[in-house]
C-alpha cells in the first residue's frame, strides 16, 4: 500500500470532472472511478474532505441573469453533485456526510466546523456543498476556506490539463509548464490556476496545492 503522506486532505472536484466526456450532467462511470480512488485514500487512513463545483449543471455568471440569482443556482448545482458523490461512496461502504453552507436540513447537514472535523476523525468523508454560501465567491475559494478551517494539510485540485502553464497550452503551443510555482508568482503573472481569492487564502494560511489531472486524485502533478 502506498505511503500515507498526508493525514487530512481536501479534494477539490470540479462539476465537469463528474460529467466525464459528456461535459454536462453526471456520468456514473466517472463518479464510480473517483469514488474508488477516494475509498483507497480512506483505506490508507487519510481523512478526506471534498469541495465540489457545479459547472456540469450551471456554469458561472450568466450574462442574461442577475449575478446573485445565478450564483445561488450554481450553489444548488453543487449540492446535486454532492448528493451523487455521497450516494456512490455509500454504495461502496464509505461513510459520508454532506454539509451545505446554505441550510437544507432535509437532505444535508448545515456546515459546522467542529462537526465536520469530528466526522473526519471518525473516518467519514465530508462533502461540502454550496461553496461558501455567498454569491461572488467561487468553489475554488470555498476549497481554500474549508481547507483552512479544518486544518487540511494539502488541497488536491483537479484540472483538465496536466499542470500549471504560463498560458493555455491548448491555445499557445509555446506555453511553459511549471513543475513548481509560488502563490506570489501565480498572482503576479495572473495565471488561471484558481481564482485570486483562493490563491491568496492558500498563501496566507500556508496551505500547499497539488494539481492532478481529473479524475485521478492519486496522481498530483504540480504544486
Amino acid at each position: 500500500m502506498p505511503e500515507n503522506k498526508y493525514k487530512r486532505i481536501l479534494l477539490k472536484l470540479s462539476g465537469e470532472a463528474l460529467a466525464g466526456e459528456n461535459k454536462i450532467g453526471i456520468d456514473t462511470g466517472t463518479v464510480d472511478k473517483i469514488c474508488n480512488q477516494i475509498k483507497e485514500l480512506i483505506k490508507m487512513k487519510t481523512e478526506v474532505a471534498v469541495v465540489v463545483g457545479g459547472g456540469n449543471f450551471w456554469r458561472g455568471a450568466n450574462k442574461n441573469m442577475e449575478r446573485t440569482t445565478s450564483d445561488y443556482m450554481g450553489m444548488l448545482a453543487t449540492t446535486m453533485n454532492g448528493l451523487a458523490l455521497q450516494n456512490a461512496l455509500e454504495e461502496k461502504g464509505v461513510y459520508t456526510r454532506l454539509q451545505t453552507a446554505i441550510e437544507m436540513r432535509e437532505i444535508a447537514e448545515p456546515y459546522i466546523k467542529r462537526r465536520a472535523v469530528r466526522h473526519l476523525e471518525k473516518g467519514r468523508v465530508v462533502i461540502f456543498g454550496c461553496g461558501t454560501g455567498n454569491p461572488y465567491f467561487t468553489t475554488d475559494t470555498a476549497a481554500a476556506l474549508r481547507a483552512a478551517e479544518i486544518d487540511a494539510e494539502v488541497i488536491l485540485v483537479g484540472k483538465t490539463i496536466d499542470g500549471v502553464y504560463s498560458a493555455d497550452p491548448k491555445i499557445d503551443k509555446n506555453a511553459k509548464k511549471y513543475d513548481e510555482i509560488s502563490y506570489l508568482d501565480i498572482l503576479s503573472d495572473n495565471l488561471k490556476v484558481m481564482d485570486s481569492t483562493a490563491i491568496s487564502l492558500c498563501r496566507d494560511n500556508n496551505i500547499p496545492c497539488l494539481l492532478y489531472t481529473s479524475p485521478s486524485p492519486r496522481d498530483p502533478k504540480t504544486s
